[in-house]
């Protein structure tokens, strides 16, 4: 990660502004591990159980409003229903995007969400 996500994490649990996780989070852990393309010794379940169990970790509503605003995004996004509902997510709840995610920083620097590179 690099230094300036990292210091935002920071600075957001130190202000007592927990840091929200997708619970599609864990079904993108589940499949990049079922397709070989992450390598753990824990299963995914066991590193969400980890991830969640950080001071100042919360997980995020996931709820049939963000699901169904996932589908009426503005502006073009390609692609991945994952990536679309974290930013759905972020929009409802005036998050901000932690990722490496290519596609969901091109969708921010135009201004749909806010996001930063990881």
């Amino acid at each position: 990660m690099t230094e300036a996500s990292v210091a935002a994490i920071g600075e957001s649990v130190d202000r007592g502004v927990p840091v929200l996780i997708s619970p599609i989070t864990a079904w993108e852990r589940g499949l990049l591990t079922a397709k070989g393309r992450i390598a753990s010794p824990m299963t995914p379940q066991r590193w969400f159980e980890l991830l969640l169990s950080q001071p100042g970790v919360e997980l995020a509503e996931m709820s049939v409003d963000i699901l169904i605003d996932s589908s009426f995004l503005p502006g073009q996004l390609q692609g991945d229903p994952a990536d679309r509902i974290i930013i759905a997510t972020a929009r409802a709840l005036d998050l901000t995007v932690v990722t490496r995610d290519r596609a969901i920083l091109d969708y921010a620097a135009k201004g749909h969400v806010r996001a930063l590179a990881c």
